[in-house]
């Protein structure tokens, strides 16, 4: 074999064995197969052991009630938040951003109002804070953050395709940082 010709076969092989690593590392369809969000989501807390979302109801904007097992089959970003929260409030239009970056059908952004406001006062302050992609969901009592057993807001749960609650953030996060979105979107069901 020619020099010429067994560098480049050389570097093929390199070339063959770095997409290969590639693909392991970080999988077929560009999810990452390590565990673990991005140092973004600072306050994402994986789950020691995945267990099962609870089967609590909170409501959509008519009226309708809904579980977590509605969604099931896809990866679920659940907020809860409340009009009176500060950090809840800055951090809508990032999770509507993220909403708006996301396949609804693998990855569902859930953003619960924990108040006994009517659907349409939700719906406008959602349009008031540049939060309007976000659908309206409500449970004024409280269902969600006890079954959660939670006091602080905002506070996010990620609950994986099969209904287990895989990770929790207690507190704002970047839910629209191009890192966290790439992560979320490693969480879609293939």
């Amino acid at each position: 074999m020619e020099p010429r010709t067994r560098t480049a076969a050389i570097l093929a092989a390199g070339f063959a064995a770095l997409m290969i690593a590639a693909v392991v590392l970080y999988g077929m369809n560009g999810r990452a197969v390590h565990a673990g969000p991005p140092a973004v989501l600072d306050r994402v807390k994986l789950a020691a052991t995945p267990v099962a979302a609870p089967e609590v109801g909170f409501a959509d904007a008519s009226g309708k009630r809904l579980t977590l097992a509605d969604f099931r089959g896809r990866a679920v970003v659940l907020n809860l938040w409340a009009t009176w929260c500060a950090p809840c409030v800055k951090e809508l239009p990032e999770l509507a951003k993220a909403r708006e970056a996301l396949s609804q059908d693998k990855v569902s952004v859930l953003a619960v109002d924990l108040e006994r406001l009517a659907p349409e006062k939700v719906g406008a302050f959602l349009n008031e804070h540049n939060a309007s992609a976000l659908p309206i969901y409500t449970d004024g009592e409280l269902a969600l953050m006890r079954a959660f057993e939670t006091e602080s807001l905002p506070y996010t749960v990620i609950i994986d395709a099969g209904g287990r609650v895989i990770a929790t953030a207690s507190g704002p996060q970047k839910w629209d940082d191009p890192q966290a979105i790439l992560y979320l979107k490693g969480l879609a069901p293939s």
